[in-house]
């Protein structure tokens, strides 16, 4: 028996809200591959916790795909079990995301220790691997900054101990860093401990808005699946 009135609103509503229920988990993957781009194109991270909160996002995207389609399917059979599937499975992702948005509010306090003992350890082994040569080059060229607190602490990177890596030039040529280490002119004199902290707290600030603001639309969603389900269940005692 199909189900009538405003509880037929309520069942293409909820089919609605499944079809930005899918953009929503799209959004989250995007999210999630973007900030974790960015944490490892722009700082080598030896903190593993630092990758939690943008692989929790991407696994809850991927999973999101699956109770949407549950939803969608569920909403429009008027199939009370799977009606069902979905609230349980969308109430508990509402958990986790929450989870992930007070791990990112926490995590947040953790930032300035986490980026000084990285690049730290960065600059010491800049000279030994060329994996991590790439990444500070790339972060200096990108956030136009040089050495960890400031360009001096490249004072060991040769023997003359005046000159820095190419990628801290104002504008960057082959020998550009040689003998300039203090020279404001050629070579910038911040140091990258400041502009890594901004980026990794505002991709942070991102990942908490997303958790959040996706949760709230998913409690209507539950709302939306507790209603069609009173409905469906109510059809069938009719019957």
């Amino acid at each position: 028996m199909a189900v009538e009135g405003g509880i037929r609103c309520v069942k293409y509503l909820l089919f609605l809200f499944n079809f930005i229920f899918w953009i929503c988990g799209l959004a989250l993957i995007v999210v999630g591959i973007l900030v974790q781009i960015a944490l490892h194109d722009n700082l080598s991270i030896t903190n593993a916790a630092a990758s939690v909160g943008p692989i929790i996002l991407i696994v809850v995207g991927v999973v999101i795909f699956f109770i949407a389609f549950c939803g969608c399917c569920g909403a429009w059979k008027e199939n009370y079990c799977m009606v069902t599937t979905f609230a349980v499975l969308l109430f508990l992702i509402i958990l986790v995301e929450i989870g992930v948005a007070i791990a990112g509010y926490i995590f947040r306090g953790h930032i300035k220790e986490m980026v000084q003992e990285n690049l730290t350890v960065m600059l010491t082994k800049y000279n030994n691997t060329e994996e991590i040569q790439k990444t500070v080059d790339r972060m200096q060229k990108d956030l136009k900054c040089c050495g960890a607190n400031s360009s001096k602490d490249w004072i060991d990177f040769r023997a003359d101990k005046k000159s820095v890596p190419d990628s801290c030039c104002v504008n960057i040529t082959v020998g550009c860093g040689v003998g300039h280490m203090n020279d404001p002119v050629r070579v910038h004199q911040q140091g990258c401990h400041t502009a890594v902290e901004e980026l990794l707290e505002e991709n942070l600030l991102w990942i908490i808005i997303a958790a959040v603001v996706i949760a709230v639309i998913q409690i209507l969603g539950v709302v939306f699946s507790c209603l069609l389900m009173k409905g469906i269940r109510s059809g069938y005692e009719v019957m």
